[in-house]
């Protein structure tokens, strides 16, 4: 794959985040569903992992790590980490374990929204001396209710990825 092909598939990725964040940081907030707001870009990691394989899910994990840092009140910069983690998981799970298609997609975005929640939980139960149980009861239903975007998330990723140049094998 040349320089011109790497860069033309990663901006072609790079843009389809784009309607992904707006959906998230501009259009969902104000009309949340039983008073969720869901959580997008954990899914855009993992659908990008799950096409491309673990290297590329951790790139593009970083960069969108770089993004909810903006986008997050709470994030920091170990989201970043996360986020990277996160793609490299998911594209080693669905690359040796788990099939590389919408359902291994939806299993890893699970896994993801689990462990952001987890993350986000942990850090305000101990930091902040916050009540538990709302808080897990906030974070099981935006895990679900994020889980309804995955078809959604899932065929944007997949039309960029039948586009994009391909590494040719000779």
């Amino acid at each position: 794959m040349t320089r011109h092909d790497f860069l033309v598939k990663w901006g072609v990725y790079a843009l389809a985040l784009l309607p992904i964040w707006f959906l998230e940081a501009y259009l969902l907030p104000h009309f949340p569903i039983l008073g969720v707001k869901p959580v997008l870009l954990p899914l855009a990691t993992v659908a990008a992992a799950v096409l491309e394989g673990a290297a590329g899910g951790a790139g593009f994990g970083l960069g969108v790590g770089l993004l909810s840092c903006f986008l997050y009140p709470d994030a920091n910069g170990g989201f970043v980490l996360l986020f990277a983690l996160m793609g490299l998981a998911a594209g080693l799970l669905t690359q040796y374990v788990l099939r590389q298609d919408f359902w291994g997609c939806l299993l890893c975005s699970a896994l993801a929204l689990g462990v952001l929640d987890a993350v986000r939980i942990l850090s305000r139960f101990f930091f902040r001396a916050e009540a538990l149980y709302p808080m897990l009861r906030l974070a099981g239903m935006e895990l679900w209710i994020s889980l309804l975007f995955t078809p959604l998330v899932y065929a944007l990723f997949l039309w960029v990825f039948r586009r994009v140049p391909k590494r040719t094998h000779f």
